[in-house]
């Protein structure tokens, strides 16, 4: 059975660009990576649990925030391993003077050594340009991002039509 993820993806606009929020995934195999291994912060769901309730759990476990927002369904992405990612958007900003406060999970390290290691599940966030969201972020998810960009088109048109018809 395939296993199903559920993240959210912070926008904003500075200027003319749109930026996306994105998370390095801590611990020591990732410590010197950078394009392809950023994600949205998600996380995995249980059978049958509220996706979005899960993805706003783990946004706040994963960024160190409460996720607050009008929600953008981005649909779902299937990764090369098999798992399902959901995901929705909001419009949001960090606080002044933000540092990621991610929770922390164990493992073995160095391996084979018996001892255990406590690594930060999120390093850090960043916000991106969309040209380098898409350079940076695992490539299944970057369907997230040309989503994100037609959700907002759409939103803007219907709010000129709505604008025109009320002028």
């Amino acid at each position: 059975m395939a296993r199903t993820s559920a993240g959210l993806l912070m926008f904003r606009r500075s200027g003319d660009t749109l930026e996306v929020l994105l998370a390095h995934p801590g611990g020591p195999f990732f410590r010197n990576k950078d394009d392809g291994v950023w994600t949205i912060p998600k996380g995995e769901a249980e059978p049958g649990e509220d996706l979005l309730s899960r993805a706003r759990t783990e946004f706040e476990e994963e960024v160190g925030i409460p996720a607050n927002g009008n929600w953008i369904d981005l649909g779902w992405v299937k990764q090369k391993g098999g798992k399902i990612v959901y995901a929705w958007a909001f419009e949001g900003n960090l606080p002044d003077n933000f540092q990621v406060c991610s929770n922390n999970f164990e493992m073995e390290w160095p391996p084979r050594s018996r001892t255990m290691q406590s690594f930060p599940e999120v390093d850090q966030v960043c916000f991106f340009s969309l040209e380098e969201a898409r350079r940076k972020l695992k490539a299944a998810q970057t369907p997230f991002l040309d989503r994100l960009v037609q959700s907002l088109k759409q939103r803007e048109q219907g709010a000129r039509r709505t604008f025109r018809q009320n002028a």
